[in-house]
C-alpha cells in the first residue's frame, strides 16, 4: 500500500472534525501528488506531540523558521510507509528521543494551516507519542530549542493549535 493510500484510509477511518476531514479527502482526490513538498496547492503533513503524561508535561521545539514553539513534525518523504510512521519518525528526528510511542487509536487532530507560497497550505494530521521513562532529548538542525513545558504553561508559549492538540491528546489519555 502507498503513503497516498494509507492517507486516505486514515482519513476515512477518522472521526471528528467532518467538514475539515471531508476537505482533506477532496484535496487527496484532486491531487495525486498532495501527500509531497511539491504540490503546490498544499500537501499532507504529519506531526506528533511529545508527550511525558507521568510528569504531566509536552516537549516543544522552537521552530527554526517560525520562531514560535510548537509540536513535532514535518513532510512526508517516499520511505515513510505510512502516516503514523511519517509521525513517529518526525518525533523522533526533532526531539532525538529514542523509543518514543504512538499514542494508540490514529491521529488525535487534524489541523490545516497556511504557509508561504509556493505551497500554500499544509493539511496536517496529529499524532501523540509517549515518551520513555527519562527521557534526554537533543535538538536538532530544525530547532533553536526544545523544552519541556507543563500542560498548563502551553497556553502562555504556543498558539491555539498546539493548546486544541493537548486538550485533545490530553482527552484520549
Amino acid at each position: 500500500m502507498s503513503l497516498y493510500d494509507d492517507a486516505v484510509l486514515v482519513l476515512k477511518g477518522y472521526e471528528g472534525q467532518e467538514e475539515l476531514r471531508q476537505s482533506y479527502l477532496d484535496h487527496l482526490a484532486a491531487h495525486p501528488d498532495g501527500m509531497w513538498k511539491a504540490c503546490d496547492a498544499g500537501h499532507v503533513t504529519a506531526s506528533a506531540l511529545v508527550v511525558d503524561p507521568g510528569h504531566g508535561r509536552v516537549l516543544l521545539t522552537l521552530h527554526r523558521k517560525l520562531r514560535m514553539w510548537l509540536q513535532m513534525g514535518g513532510h512526508c518523504e517516499p520511505g515513510d510507509p505510512t502516516l503514523e510512521a511519517a509521525a513517529l519518525r518526525e518525533a523522533t528526528e526533532e526531539s532525538g528521543i529514542a523509543g518514543l510511542t504512538l499514542l494508540p487509536g490514529g491521529p488525535v487532530r487534524l489541523d490545516r494551516h497556511p504557509i508561504p507560497a509556493p505551497c500554500n497550505w499544509h493539511f496536517d494530521v496529529q499524532y501523540a507519542v509517549l515518551a520513555p521513562p527519562g527521557a534526554a532529548w537533543e535538538i536538532s538542525a530544525e530547532s533553536l530549542d526544545l523544552r519541556w513545558f507543563g500542560y498548563d504553561e502551553v497556553a502562555g508559549v504556543a498558539d491555539e493549535s498546539v493548546v486544541r492538540l493537548l486538550e485533545a491528546t490530553r482527552a484520549r489519555l
